[in-house]
C-alpha cells in the first residue's frame, strides 16, 4: 500500500504537564501557560497533581493557589479531598483520568501540576495489581526494626534490598510485606502495571530544576509567608479534628511543626526553622527524583518564568 493510500492514525489528544520540586514556580507557569492557550482560542484547565494540595484542610499549608493566582484560569483537584480520607496515587489517578477525559471532550487542554511524582507515574503508567496486603502480614512487618527489616529483605527479594537505600524504612516495608504475602517480588507485579493513559494522550512534559540555592532559599521565605498568613490558624482548625496522626494530612509538610508550636512544644523560631528544614528536605527529594526518573526526552528547565510558546512549542502547533 502506498503512502497516500495508508489511513491516517487518529492523533491523540493533548495533556500538558509541567512538574518540579516545591516552590519551583510551576503554578504560575501553568496559569500563564493556560492563558496563553486561552489567547489562541482554546480552554485550558489546571490540574493538580500534589499529594498535599488535594486536602481541602490544607489551603494555606499547602500553597494551594489562591483565586488571585488563578487569574480567572478554572484549577480541578485541588482541595477535592477532605482531610479524614486519604487520597492514594490510585485515587488520584482515577480522579486526573475522569478529569481529562472529560475536558478532552469538551475540547480543552488539560495541564498536569504538581511536584508528587507517583502520582503522575501512576496516571500515565498503570497501577500494579498487587493483592491486598493481610493485616497481619503488614502488623508483622511493620513490627520488625529496621535493620531486622533490611536484613529479611535482603533474604527474601535481594533484587528489591539492591535498589533501595538502607535508610528507605517504608519502601523496605513494602517491597517486604508484598514478598511475604504474595510470594512474588514487588518488581514482578510492577511490571504488569495496567490501566495508564500515556498511550492514549500526547503528552507535553516540561520539568522545572531551578537552582538549588535559589530554590531553597524560596523554601524558606514561603514558610515564614504562609505562617504570617494563617498557617497556624489552619493547623489548629485542623488539629482539633482529632484525626488519626497516622493519615496524609497529618504528616504533611508544616503539620508536625505547627502542631509543636501549638503545643508550646516549639517557639514560633523552632517551628519556623524546623518547618524550613523539612520543606528544603522535601524539595530536595523531589528535585533528585525529577532529575532521575522521568524519561530522558522529557524538556528539564532550569527556570519557570520563561516563556509558555517557547516551553511548549509542539503544544501551540496542535490545532485540535
Amino acid at each position: 500500500m502506498s503512502t497516500r493510500e495508508t489511513p491516517e492514525k487518529p492523533l491523540n489528544k493533548p495533556v500538558a504537564l509541567i512538574a518540579g520540586p516545591t516552590a519551583s514556580g510551576k503554578s504560575d507557569l501553568a496559569v500563564r501557560l493556560a492563558r496563553e492557550l486561552e489567547a489562541d482560542g482554546r480552554r485550558a484547565v489546571v490540574i493538580n497533581c500534589d499529594s498535599a494540595q488535594v486536602y481541602a484542610d490544607l489551603r494555606v499549608i499547602s500553597a494551594r493557589p489562591s483565586p488571585a493566582e488563578m487569574a480567572g484560569i478554572e484549577h480541578r483537584l485541588f482541595g477535592t479531598w477532605d482531610g479524614a480520607v486519604p487520597c492514594s496515587a490510585a485515587d488520584w489517578a482515577a480522579a486526573a483520568k475522569r478529569t481529562i477525559a472529560e475536558l478532552h471532550e469538551a475540547g480543552a487542554v488539560p495541564i498536569l501540576c504538581g511536584g508528587t511524582g507517583l502520582y503522575m507515574r501512576t496516571l500515565l503508567d498503570g497501577i500494579a495489581p498487587i493483592p491486598e496486603i493481610d493485616p497481619a502480614t503488614r502488623a508483622a512487618v511493620r513490627a520488625l526494626a529496621p535493620e531486622k527489616a533490611r536484613a529479611a529483605l535482603e533474604r527474601e527479594d535481594p533484587g528489591a534490598a539492591s535498589r533501595l537505600a538502607r535508610a528507605d524504612r517504608s519502601r523496605t516495608s513494602r517491597a517486604l510485606e508484598v514478598v511475604r504475602a504474595t510470594g512474588l517480588t514487588l518488581q514482578h507485579w510492577q511490571t504488569r502495571k495496567s490501566g495508564g493513559i500515556a498511550a492514549e494522550i500526547e503528552l507535553h512534559p516540561a520539568i522545572v530544576l531551578p537552582d538549588r540555592d535559589w530554590l531553597f532559599a524560596r523554601c524558606d521565605r514561603r514558610f515564614v509567608e504562609m505562617l504570617d498568613h494563617g498557617a497556624k490558624r489552619e493547623a489548629a482548625a485542623l488539629l482539633a479534628r482529632g484525626l488519626d496522626p497516622a493519615l496524609p494530612v497529618m504528616r504533611a509538610i508544616g503539620v508536625p511543626e505547627l502542631a509543636a508550636l501549638i503545643s508550646g512544644d516549639a517557639t514560633r523560631e523552632e517551628a519556623i526553622a524546623a518547618g524550613q528544614t523539612a520543606t528544603r528536605q522535601y524539595a530536595k527529594r523531589q528535585y533528585t527524583w525529577f532529575r532521575n526518573q522521568p524519561p530522558s526526552n522529557w524538556a528539564r528547565y532550569d527556570s519557570a518564568d520563561c516563556s509558555p510558546r517557547s516551553i511548549f512549542v509542539s503544544l501551540f502547533q496542535t490545532t485540535r
